[in-house]
């Protein structure tokens, strides 16, 4: 695996390549910016209107969402990870390993932990690991996903392969609960929701071109899409961005991982 330290935007960031595939990550986040396979279509949407300060989170890539998803806590939205800056580690076992870590200092999250970012390539495939380790004294409770956008040509032509018989949170209408009954998942209006208990692979059809996703670790699969309406409205997205992108995140979010002292989790999202 080849890796260079580079800036984007002012943010420094580290390239790796192996296997004719190279990946782009921002220390901000531990962010994939990009993927692209060996046949050199870019796999994941960066909005054109994007921030880069620092602070704010890069809309597109692969945001880490730890230790909270979404506004089900106390803590900001998507929890902190996201905009903090991360340690590159070099790399291990054919993979550039980026950490996080906390004392217990923090008044919003007194917890000591340790987090690992694991980003392997291969010619067709990327996967990515999160790992989190209890490096306290006492047990602590988290919710988690890999917040993937994945570019697509259109979305109206875009469908998920996978998820029939999946019962899931509708999020864009009040969280009530359904099943999915229909074999693809398809896109119009804002699709926001959380499928329970996955275990089988997905696949993303975009047009002639299919992405097949996997995950272990994570239970939940959560896909959103904000459609016209919202898309207008999020400052961060260019006009009809929402039509060339999908994200299908691994996520663990409707039971959270209750971990203890000495005790590590990991959730991994494959794709290729």
């Amino acid at each position: 695996m080849h890796v260079e330290a580079i800036t984007v935007h002012t943010i420094p960031c580290i390239r790796i390549a192996a296997d004719g595939t190279s990946a782009l990550v921002a220390l901000h986040g531990a962010q994939v910016l990009s993927w692209l396979p060996a046949d050199g279509r870019e796999r994941l949407f960066l909005s054109e209107r994007a921030v880069f300060d620092g602070r704010t989170a890069i809309r597109g890539g692969i945001p880490v969402v730890f230790p909270q998803f979404g506004e089900r806590g106390t803590l900001r939205k998507h929890g902190f990870a996201r905009n903090r800056t991360w340690t590159f580690a070099g790399a291990e076992d054919d993979a550039a390993v980026f950490t996080l870590a906390g004392d217990g200092s923090d008044a919003d999250w007194p917890h000591p932990f340790l987090a690992r970012l694991r980003i392997g390539l291969g010619a067709v495939r990327l996967r990515v690991a999160l790992e989190i380790d209890n490096t306290g004294t006492t047990a602590f409770a988290f919710t988690a996903a890999l917040h993937t956008y994945l570019r697509v040509d259109a979305i109206a032509s875009v469908a998920i392969e996978g998820l029939q018989g999946c019962d899931y949170e509708d999020s864009a209408a009040g969280g009530t609960l359904h099943r999915q009954h229909d074999y693809e998942v398809t896109f119009g209006n804002e699709t926001d929701r959380i499928y329970d208990d996955v275990v089988a692979p997905l696949a993303l059809l975009d047009g002639v071109h299919r992405l097949a996703i996997e995950q272990d670790g994570f239970g939940d699969v959560v896909v959103w899409n904000p459609g016209a309406h919202l898309g207008a409205r999020i400052a961060d997205l260019a006009a009809d961005d929402w039509r060339r992108f999908v994200c299908i995140e691994a996520a663990q979010v409707l039971q959270a991982v209750v971990l203890r002292p000495g005790e590590t989790w990991q959730g991994v999202q494959h794709l290729g």
